[in-house]
């Protein structure tokens, strides 16, 4: 179980991370009036960085079944954020 805990505590950083990137680069855009990411690419960002965080924090904090469904979400999360904003 701890191995599920570290690697989607990776993938929720790395979410995390990916967001910041999106919202610096939509800030960066619209201040050189450039086309950048848009509200609603920010949005799905940020509410899967919140989603994949607070799963995650509650995977640290319990154990066995419900540890590993906290895991699950983080990486439902991700790839939902992956499939929806990056490969379509």
């Amino acid at each position: 179980m701890r191995l599920v805990r570290g690697l989607s505590g990776v993938v929720a950083a790395g979410t995390f991370i990916l967001t910041l990137v999106v919202v610096g680069t939509a800030i960066i855009a619209a201040r050189r009036e450039f086309p950048g990411p848009g509200g609603v690419s920010v949005t799905w960002h940020l509410a899967a960085s919140v989603t994949a965080v607070a799963a995650q924090i509650f995977s640290d904090r319990h154990r066995g079944f419900t540890a590993f469904s906290g895991s699950m979400v983080v990486f439902l999360a991700a790839g939902l954020l992956l499939w929806t904003q990056w490969w379509s």
